[in-house]
């Protein structure tokens, strides 16, 4: 492959390790994070910048990681003729805005749950109580990037739905602008995405279960995610029922990178949750060790338009989130006082399977950076979902950092979901 100028631009430093990985392969990399509390993460591991646009004449590809404004961005530069990998106004509205991403499934033909969206707490209330059943509340915008303020209601008249309103009033009416209140459904949840390329969906698909409770057993607060486990098919029924009806609307978008919907599904039907229109975080960095193609390569074909398909390692894949305090909390004193610069040590060198999140390198050493507590993520691969999770803990189990917590479970609810997502039919090739 022949060495290329890769710059990525991340709000929150997200995107870290693909860059790394991308440099690593040979590319030049310039590397800007727009949060000023993050600067410090992927310090010594690749070149930063402190302005993006004074270097997009150097880079033949930009890759931006987020939504939240990202999109228009991305958009700017697509008209000037430049290789994105990255969204439109458009598609960062179906991620940001629930609302607006439900009904945009809607109008695709896809059944969605019923949902209000409310500004006011006490007309939330009243609805509920005219209204008893199980919700979910989800705030909207910039706010639902706390995962640990969705609450998933478990009473039958929605008396706990309504207790939660009433402190989210008192205690975060000046964060939470727009949320949302939907009806709750039971059944596996399970999230389908791809690739897409400015003009089609690229084979294969990913399916992939999400575990976002900070404690084995899936107890405690909602954390952004604490790992995944995937695996890779062709088109199946999940996909054919939901994204790929979006295929023409992502098409006149322009949409260059990847799209992820999270479901419910039961014997009864699929009901979208949200969406993903980016990367996301973990899965990227799980998806790319099961990637043939150099990632670097990966992203140039995807920004030209020219990949249209892609080899993948077979089995399953999992990715476990390593963790120090104060996470998922933000707590800065915490933070300064148990875990910033905090040592990562590892017994018997560093294996290519672990990807770097909120870390830097100080003369060879990997330390803990920025202010929230997410360290690491060590990915398995295997033949069977049980292989897969013995290599990603084995691989754990040569990691030392002080005060350092994880989710010993990821996978195993392979086991339950796949009977069953099967039985219905769901992961059958359409």
């Amino acid at each position: 492959m022949e060495p290329r100028n890769f710059l990525f631009v991340s709000y929150a430093a997200l995107i870290t390790d693909i860059a790394w990985q991308v440099a690593k392969e040979g590319n030049a990399v310039r590397y800007c994070i727009d949060s000023e509390k993050d600067r410090d993460i992927g310090d010594g591991f690749v070149e930063k910048v402190a302005n993006w646009r004074e270097h997009i004449n150097w880079a033949d590809v930009v890759v931006f990681d987020d939504t939240l404004g990202h999109g228009a961005l991305a958009e700017e530069l697509r008209s000037r003729g430049k290789l994105v990998v990255g969204g439109t106004a458009f598609t960062d509205r179906l991620e940001d805005d629930r609302a607006f991403g439900q009904e945009a499934l809607h109008e695709a033909g896809v059944h969605i749950l019923p949902y209000r969206q409310f500004n006011d707490f006490d007309e939330a209330i009243e609805f509920v109580r005219t209204n008893p059943d199980r919700y979910v509340l989800k705030p909207s915008g910039e706010a639902g990037n706390v995962k640990r303020r969705l609450f998933v209601g478990e009473e039958d008249d929605g008396d706990d739905v309504i207790r939660v309103l009433k402190v989210y009033k008192r205690s975060f009416s000046d964060v939470i602008k727009e949320f949302q209140l939907q009806r709750r459904v039971t059944g596996v949840e399970v999230a389908v995405g791809a690739f897409f390329n400015g003009r089609e969906f690229i084979s294969p698909i990913n399916v992939n279960f999400e575990n976002k409770k900070l404690f084995p057993g899936n107890v405690g607060p909602s954390t952004g995610e604490m790992g995944t486990a995937m695996f890779w098919s062709g088109p199946n029924r999940l996909f054919a029922s939901t994204l790929k009806r979006l295929e023409g609307v992502l098409a006149r978008e322009k949409y260059v990178g990847y799209i992820d919907l999270n479901c419910i599904v039961n014997g009864q039907g699929i009901y979208p949750l949200e969406f993903t229109a980016r990367f996301g975080y973990p899965t990227i960095m799980i998806q790319q060790e099961g990637i043939t193609t150099p990632i670097g390569e990966f992203l140039h074909q995807l920004a030209a338009g020219t990949l249209t398909k892609f080899k993948v390692k077979s089995g399953f894949q999992i990715g476990v989130r390593i963790v120090v305090s104060p996470f998922p909390f933000d707590d800065d004193a915490t933070f300064q006082s148990v875990s910033r610069n905090a040592a990562i040590l590892f017994k018997k060198g560093i294996p290519e399977e672990v990807h770097i999140e909120d870390v830097k390198q100080i003369d060879s050493q990997w330390l803990v950076a920025g202010t929230s507590g997410v360290v690491l993520v060590v990915c398995g691969l295997g033949s069977t979902m049980k292989m897969a999770q013995a290599q990603a803990y084995a691989r754990i189990r040569n990691i030392m950092i002080p005060d350092m917590y994880y989710r010993n479970d990821i996978g195993d609810r392979w086991y339950e979901d796949a009977d069953r997502l099967h039985t219905w039919g769901y992961l059958r090739e359409a």
